[in-house]
């Protein structure tokens, strides 16, 4: 019975983490970008902090030396900062620019209470070899800078 139990457990928690994209060479830039944003708008579906860890499969290494592990990336954005970013109602994705390794993006973002904020969003191409290797993956996102308050 106990065996059973475990395996079970097992299984459910192979489910859940088999459910987050893994950053692809064939993965673009926007798509980036889109699949964080969608995760951390519905942040504790299917599981708590899903979208938390689904934004993580897509930090840059480099990115990921400055943030730490994912126990520190998981604080930081609940920090003040980036907690508004959890579970938000909305968000625009607006091009800036893109070079051959480097994408830019601005992102507007209405939190759950209908206050309005903007994000600058890098995302590049990581050139080294490994599992990483020609994935674009999130470099940096800037500190939020308020653009509307609700009413």
């Amino acid at each position: 019975m106990k065996f059973v139990l475990i395996s079970i457990l097992i299984l459910i928690n192979t489910s859940v983490s088999a459910k987050l994209t893994k950053p692809n060479p064939a993965i673009n830039p926007l798509s980036v970008i889109t699949i964080q944003l969608e995760a951390l708008k519905e942040n504790n579906s299917p599981y708590e902090d899903a979208g938390i860890e689904q934004t993580w499969e897509f930090a840059h290494p480099q990115n990921r030396q400055y943030t730490g592990p994912l126990s520190n990336f998981k604080l930081m954005m609940k920090s003040k900062a980036y907690a508004l970013m959890l579970n938000h109602s909305d968000h625009n994705i607006i091009f800036v620019s893109k070079s051959e390794n480097t994408a830019n993006y601005f992102i507007e973002i209405t939190d759950k209470i209908g206050n309005k904020f903007g994000f600058t969003w890098t995302v590049k191409k990581f050139l080294k070899k490994g599992k990483f290797s020609n994935c674009w993956m999130t470099s940096g996102v800037s500190q939020p800078m308020p653009l509307a308050k609700s009413a």
